[in-house]
C-alpha cells in the first residue's frame, strides 16, 4: 500500500531532512501528490537543494529547469549558493536568465551578483548592472550601494569606489570598511590608513574589529611599527580584544620585526587558536631563531598542515635540509596530510642542493598522493629538475600544466638558460609572448642569461633596451649585470666600462658587482691595465669585498706578476680581509653532504681526506705513466 502525503506532511519532512537521498523520496512522493509546482513546497526543496556541506547543486539546477515560473525567492537563494561554492558564472547566468524571464531583482540580488562579477573581473558587465540599478532606483540602497563598492575594488577601479563612497550621505561602518579593504587589497596602503584616521575621526561611525585589522595590514606593508602600536592602544580602549584582534597584531609586530611585543601579546590571549600558533612561530621562523621557532611549535595544541608547513619552510629557508625532511617525516606519522605548499617548500631546498633522488622522491609522494600538480606545483617540479640538471624533464613537466602562468614559463626559461639551452629559451620566451602571457623582471633574467651563456651580443642588448619600451619593466643590478657579462666576455671591455659609466649612481656600492664582472672580464682577456684601474676605482667603495681582491690577483697570476700578487695577499691579511672559503656538495644515498675549503667537521672527514690522498697518488701514476708513454 502507498501512503500519500499531503501537503503539510511534505513541508514537515523537508524542514527536517537530513540527506540528499532522503530528500529525493520525500521529491518523488511531491510528484505523486502534484504538488512539484507549489511555491511553498518548492522554497523548502530548493533551500535544501543549496545549502552546503549537505546539498547538491546539480540537482537544485535540476529542479529549477522544471520549475514553469521560478520566483524571485528561487532566483536569490540559486545566486547566492553558486556564489558560495565558488561558479560565479553561474550566477551571472542566473542573473541574466531571471530579468529575461520578466523576474525583477531587488537588494538581495546584487550583492551575490556584483560579487560574482567581481570575481569574474567582467568590467563591462559591472558597468551594465550598475546602469540598470540606477534606471530602476536601487543604487541608492545602502546594501546595493555597498556591493557596489566591493565590486569596483575586485575590479581595481579605486577612484569609482571612492566615487560612490563620497556620494553616500549615510555611511555605516560596512562602507568605511569595504573603502580601507579595497585600498588595501591594491596595495593603497597609505590611502588605506589615511581613511581610517579618517574614519576615526568622523562623528558618524567609529571603526570596528573588521576595521582595525585590515589597517594592521596596511602597517605591516608599510613596516609602520608606530602606527601598529597606535591601533593596539585603539583596541585596548575602544574594542572588546578577540582573537582576531590578536591574531592580527601579533602578526603586525612580528613582521614589523618586534617580536618581543608579538609574544607579550600572544601570552596575553586567553584563547588561542591555530592561527595564534602559527602566526607566533611563523614570527620566530622568518626572523631565523628557529630553535624558538620549533619549541612553540611543540607546544602548540592544535598542529595543522598550515603550521607544519611554516616550519618546514623556515628549515628549507634557513638551509636546514635535514631537518625539514625529518619534520615532514614527523608530519607523515601524526596523519597530518600535507597540501602542494609543503611540498613546494621541500622541493625548493632539493633546488637550492642540487638533491636530485631527494626531489624524485617528492615527485613519486606527489603522485601516489594525487596531489594535482597546478602551476603552484609545476612551477616548483620544473624549477628543481632545471637546478638538478634533468632539463628533458623540467621540459616534460611544463607541458603537462594545463595553464601556465608568468611563473612557470620564468621557470622553465630560467632553467633552459641556466642548462645552456639558449635557443630553447628564447624560442620558449617567444611562445610565451605569442600565448598571451606577460613577462616579469625575473623572466628578463633568464633571457639575458640565455643571451650570456650563447655569447648573443646584439640579440642580448636588443632584449635589454625592450625591457621598458616595450614590457615596462625598469631594469634592475640584475639586469645590468647579465648585460656588464655578455659584454665583457665578448671582449668588449671599453664599451662595457662605458655602459656602466652611464648608469645612475655608478659610484654606488650596489654597483660592486658589475665593476666586478668586469674585473673578471679583465682577467679572462688579459687586460691588466684596465683591471689595475678598476681595482683602484673598487678600493674605496669595496675595500673589504674579498671578491675584488681577488680578481685583482688572480689577473696578476694570469701575468706572471707574482710580486704583485703576493702584495695583494698581504693587503688583505692587513686589512683583515678573508676570502669566503668555496661550498660543496654531494647527495650520497638519498642525504645530501656540504664540504667548505678545508673543512674537518664532517663525521667521516678521515676516511674522505684518505680517500682523497689514494686518489691523488693515482692521478700522480698516471701523470707518469703517460710521460713514459709519451717518451
Amino acid at each position: 500500500m502507498v501512503v500519500r502525503l499531503t501537503k503539510t506532511e511534505c513541508l514537515l519532512y523537508l524542514r527536517n531532512c537530513k540527506s540528499m537521498k532522503e530528500l529525493k523520496r520525500i521529491h518523488s512522493q511531491i510528484f505523486r501528490i502534484g504538488l512539484c509546482q507549489n511555491k511553498d513546497v518548492l522554497n523548502k526543496l530548493m533551500v535544501f537543494c543549496s545549502a552546503p556541506g549537505v546539498g547538491n547543486m546539480s540537482y537544485a539546477e535540476r529542479v529549477l529547469n522544471y520549475i514553469h515560473d521560478p520566483h524571485l525567492f528561487v532566483y536569490n537563494l540559486m545566486i547566492k549558493a553558486f556564489v558560495k561554492v565558488g561558479n560565479s558564472q553561474k550566477s551571472v547566468s542566473l542573473f541574466h536568465r531571471m530579468r529575461e524571464e520578466g523576474v525583477s531583482p531587488d537588494n538581495f540580488t546584487y550583492p551575490f551578483v556584483l560579487k560574482a562579477i567581481g570575481c569574474l573581473q567582467m568590467i563591462s558587465e559591472g558597468r551594465k548592472v550598475h546602469a540598470f540599478t540606477v534606471k530602476n532606483g536601487l543604487e541608492l540602497d545602502g546594501y546595493v550601494r555597498n556591493s557596489f563598492m566591493d565590486m569596483y575594488a575586485s575590479l581595481g577601479h579605486l577612484e569609482l569606489m571612492r566615487q560612490l563612497f563620497d556620494e553616500t550621505q549615510t555611511r555605516n561602518v560596512v562602507c568605511w570598511n569595504i573603502l580601507i579593504s579595497g585600498y588595501v587589497r591594491h596595495g593603497r596602503y597609505e590611502d588605506a590608513v589615511s581613511t581610517f584616521q579618517e574614519m576615526e575621526n568622523s562623528k558618524d561611525v567609529t571603526p570596528d574589529e573588521a576595521s582595525v585589522v585590515s589597517t594592521l595590514t596596511a602597517c605591516v606593508a608599510l613596516g609602520d611599527l608606530e602606527l601598529g602600536k597606535e591601533l593596539h592602544c585603539y583596541v585596548n580602549e575602544k574594542l572588546e580584544f578577540t582573537i582576531v584582534l590578536g591574531n592580527a597584531l601579533i602578526n603586525m609586530y612580528a613582521k614589523c620585526g618586534c617580536l618581543s611585543l608579538a609574544h607579550r601579546v600572544f601570552n596575553d590571549m586567553p584563547i588561542k587558536n591555530a592561527i595564534s600558533w602559527t602566526s607566533i612561530v611563523s614570527g620566530y621562523v622568518n626572523a631565523g631563531r628557529l630553535d624558538e621557532a620549533r619549541e612553540l611549535f611543540e607546544r602548540s595544541p592544535e598542529k595543522d598542515v598550515i603550521l607544519w608547513t611554516s616550519l618546514i619552510n623556515g628549515y628549507v629557508q634557513f638551509n636546514c635540509f635535514d631537518e625539514a625532511f625529518a619534520l615532514f617525516r614527523a608530519m607523515q606519522m601524526m596523519r597530518v596530510k600535507p597540501d602542494k605548499f609543503t611540498v613546494v617548500a621541500l622541493l625548493t631546498g632539493c633546488a637550492q642542493l642540487g638533491a636530485l633522488e631527494q626531489g624524485r622522491w617528492i615527485h613519486g609522494f606527489i603522485e601516489e598522493n594525487n596531489i594535482r600538480i597546478d602551476t603552484v606545483l609545476g612551477t616548483a617540479l620544473v624549477d628543481m629538475y632545471a637546478k638538478c640538471g634533468c632539463i628533458d624533464k623540467s621540459l616534460e613537466i611544463f607541458r603537462q600544466v594545463e595553464e601556465g602562468d608568468t611563473a612557470l614559463w620564468t621557470a622553465i626559461v630560467c632553467g633552459l638558460a641556466m642548462n645552456g639551452q639558449t635557443n630553447k629559451a628564447l624560442e620558449l620566451f617567444s611562445e610565451m609572448l605569442t600565448v598571451g602571457v606577460k613577462p616579469d623582471d625575473i623572466t628578463l633574467v633568464g633571457v639575458l642569461s640565455a643571451c650570456n651563456h650563447g655569447g648573443l651580443v646584439e640579440e642580448g642588448r636588443m632584449y635589454f633596451h625592450s625591457m621598458k619600451k616595450v614590457y615596462g619593466i625598469e631594469p634592475k643590478i640584475e639586469h645590468y649585470g647579465c648585460l656588464v657579462d655578455l659584454l665583457g666576455r665578448a671582449g668588449l671591455l671599453y664599451k662595457t666600462e662605458a655602459f656602466i659609466e652611464m648608469i645612475q649612481d655608478a659610484e654606488d656600492e650596489a654597483l660592486v658587482p658589475l665593476w666586478g664582472a668586469l674585473l673578471n672580464a679583465c682577467r679572462i682577456h688579459g687586460n691588466v691595465y684596465m683591471g689595475e684601474r678598476i681595482a683602484n676605482r673598487l678600493s674605496g667603495i669595496a675595500s673589504s669585498n674579498s671578491g675584488v681582491h681577488t680578481l685583482i690577483a688572480n689577473i696578476y697570476a694570469a701575468a706572471h706578476r707574482w710580486r704583485d700578487v703576493v702584495n695583494v695577499r698581504r693587503q688583505m691579511k692587513d686589512m683583515g680581509v678573508k676570502k669566503v672559503p668555496g661550498c660543496s656538495a654531494i647527495e650520497v644515498n638519498g642525504i645530501v653532504h656540504e664540504f667548505l675549503v678545508e673543512d674537518t667537521s664532517h663525521p667521516k672527514t678521515t676516511e674522505i681526506y684518505s680517500l682523497l690522498n689514494v686518489m691523488a697518488r693515482m692521478i700522480l701514476d698516471l701523470k707518469e705513466y703517460v710521460v713514459e708513454v709519451n717518451i
